[in-house]
């Protein structure tokens, strides 16, 4: 199985690939790519989000993931920031659509707890967690590259026990 997370910003839109090696003795995962989408300020609102979707459907037809998994709407108390976000988020989703991807989305506590075992961690516990499960020799940077990561296994991880408990049955 092979994922691409998505980590929507407003600035910076994280993504990573991983994959599950089922040829090794023991399933492990392999991190393929990962880094941000840049936006630039000084861009009105239009082309910044043609540049995401630019960009992530580029790097999807790139990486021919399986699934896409992106983290779901966080509710702040600027809500100005979250509309935002919500746009840059649509238009991931849309990016996925586009190329016929299904989607899984899954809330920040979900996600932190998959990874760290604590949905209440911080982002250097997530980097950390994430470099030891994709055996990477350095922490990943920056940190919306390793939040996406975290995405994409979050869905392996839930994709790996949905599958247990369907066997279990």
């Amino acid at each position: 199985m092979r994922v691409f997370g998505i980590d929507c910003g407003t600035e910076f839109t994280g993504y990573g690939v991983v994959e599950v090696d089922c040829d090794a003795r023991t399933p492990r995962l392999v991190h393929l790519a990962a880094g941000t989408i840049r936006l630039n300020k000084k861009e009105k609102t239009p082309q910044r989000l043609a540049q995401v979707f630019a960009e992530l459907t580029a790097l999807m037809t790139l990486h021919q993931p399986e699934i896409v998994a992106i983290e779901e709407v966080f509710f702040s108390a600027n809500a100005k920031s979250a509309l935002k976000l919500g746009q840059v988020r649509g238009v991931a989703l849309l990016a996925a659509a586009t190329q016929g991807l299904p989607v899984a989305e899954y809330a920040p506590l979900k996600i932190k707890s998959s990874v760290v075992g604590y949905g209440l961690a911080k982002k250097e516990q997530v980097q950390f967690m994430v470099a030891r499960l994709l055996e990477l020799t350095e922490i990943p940077e920056p940190a919306d590259a390793a939040d996406a990561l975290a995405i994409a296994i979050c869905h392996i991880h839930t994709a790996q026990t949905l599958d247990a408990q369907a066997v279990g049955r």
